[in-house]
């Protein structure tokens, strides 16, 4: 199972960092005239992003099980990812965090996604064998 949850967490966490991107790009076409950009961009943010943040979380209890550090780090992205809806109604310079926060979260889903493949390829090897008492 954790391997499974693993594996999850990981995809979860890159199509996040993934969709930030994309969110980058929705944003700056909005800034240069692409008025329906706006109404993608939000929708993509509270209706997709945000509850895979959420799920990376979820997916992460069962993954990182008693390695809290981890567990930690996965309740940041929803965490932060709440923050920066809270943002989204704040003055120009406030609202500019959500921005800066985007940058975060796009940057601790890949750490996540990686970390999580690290593991699940450790956990494979050591379920499979390799590596366990030789000098390979």
């Amino acid at each position: 199972m954790r391997l499974t949850a693993l594996r999850i967490q990981a995809v979860l966490a890159a199509l996040i960092a993934l969709l930030v991107v994309l969110q980058v790009y929705l944003i700056a076409s909005y800034f240069f005239g692409a008025q329906d950009a706006l109404d993608v961009h939000e929708t993509n943010g509270f209706a997709v992003i945000h509850p895979l943040e959420a799920l990376v979380f979820l997916v992460g209890l069962a993954a990182w099980w008693r390695r809290w550090g981890m567990v930690g780090v996965s309740f940041l992205l929803p965490l932060i990812g709440t923050i920066q809806i809270g943002l989204t109604e704040g003055s120009d310079w406030v609202g500019g965090l959500d921005g800066l926060l985007a940058l975060v979260v796009g940057g601790l889903g890949g750490h996540i996604a990686a970390k999580a493949l690290l593991e699940a390829r450790r956990e494979t090897r050591r379920r499979d064998g390799v590596g366990v008492g030789s000098a390979s």
